[in-house]
């Protein structure tokens, strides 16, 4: 008895063993599946790590690329001789004053002929000209008066270039380019004038003096020197020029370049007194002339540019526009 007592009792044992094992095969596989379940996840971050794909956003470090060539390369197609806005297509029509003198165009052996490109703002022309794309004989010149290419309104030509000082009040009928050339006002007198050798401003307050009408020559008369008697308007610088040969007026005020021509073909027994130092508000540019809104002004100013950038323009400023001999300044 006391036998099978102890029989049964280890049988029981034995039993309850074997359920351990079971319970522990069932927990460990949960663990394990979780497990499992965790690595693979942890692997897939690493996949998400693998952007560098993102970071290989080098595509990024390509944009200098799209930045360098697209606004450059967009302005350059626009400007072709197909796209620009021309009154007569595949033609630059370029007007000038007339007569149009040296220095600006023709010289001794061309006078007032822009088609032998002789002269700065002829030579000028042909150069814009051929950096955007026409040939020499696309480029065709048309006259009109100072004053009448500044009214309001369409025009017939391009551009115009005959020295046009860009100031606030014309700008806001017409559009300029930007300035291609800047100069200071200087007085022309007779040799052996009282007013030949004149230092200052204050000296010229007697003076009679006269101007083309609708220039900064006539504003520099009005505004700096302000002589005691009104100075004689004129409706061209030939007109100026006549009256001074006819002794209307006893002196007469331009651009220095100008004031060159007027004393070696102009005026008889002329000189340059003096170059003013002072500036009657801004300094006096240059610019080319255009109907106002004309887009035709972008395409012109990146040629100028260009010729600027390369020395093209002050070759041209050192051919026509330098003279020989220092020219006093009149100060005040």
């Amino acid at each position: 008895m006391k036998r099978l007592t102890l029989l049964l009792l280890a049988l029981a044992l034995l039993a309850a063993g074997c359920g351990d094992d079971d319970g522990g095969a069932t927990d460990a596989p949960d663990t394990t599946a979780a497990a499992t379940t965790d690595a693979p996840d942890t692997t897939a971050a690493a996949d998400t790590t693998v952007a560098p794909e993102t970071t290989a956003a080098p595509d990024t470090t390509a944009t200098p690329d799209t930045t360098a060539a697209p606004d450059t390369t967009a302005a350059a197609a626009g400007c072709t001789v197909d796209n620009l806005n021309l009154v007569t297509p595949s033609t630059l029509t370029v007007a000038t004053g007339d007569p149009a003198f040296p220095p600006w165009v023709g010289d001794d052996d061309n006078f007032d002929d822009p088609t032998s490109k002789t002269g700065f703002e002829a030579a000028l022309v042909y150069e814009i000209a051929n950096e955007l794309g026409f040939s020499d004989d696309q480029v065709v010149w048309t006259r009109i008066g100072f004053n009448e290419a500044i009214a309001p309104g369409p025009k017939d030509w391009d551009f115009n270039i005959q020295q046009y000082s860009i100031t606030p009040e014309r700008d806001e009928v017409v559009d300029f380019s930007n300035p291609y050339y800047t100069t200071r006002q200087a007085l022309v007198v007779k040799a052996g004038s009282e007013y030949e050798s004149v230092t200052t401003v204050e000296e010229l307050k007697g003076a009679k003096l006269g101007a083309q009408i609708g220039t900064t020559s006539l504003d520099f008369i009005e505004e700096v020197i302000q002589p005691d008697e009104q100075p004689n308007v004129y409706d061209e610088n030939v007109d100026v020029e006549a009256a001074m040969n006819a002794g209307q007026i006893e002196g007469l005020v331009v651009d220095l370049p100008t004031a060159y021509f007027v004393v070696a073909a102009q005026v008889t027994d002329g000189v340059i007194a003096g170059q003013f130092e002072a500036e009657a508000a801004e300094p006096d540019n240059f610019g080319m002339l255009f109907a106002d809104g004309n887009p035709l002004v972008e395409c012109v100013n990146e040629a100028l540019e260009a010729i600027r950038a390369d020395g093209r323009l002050q070759t041209l400023e050192d051919t026509w526009l330098t003279q020989d001999g220092a020219i006093p300044i009149i100060t005040g």
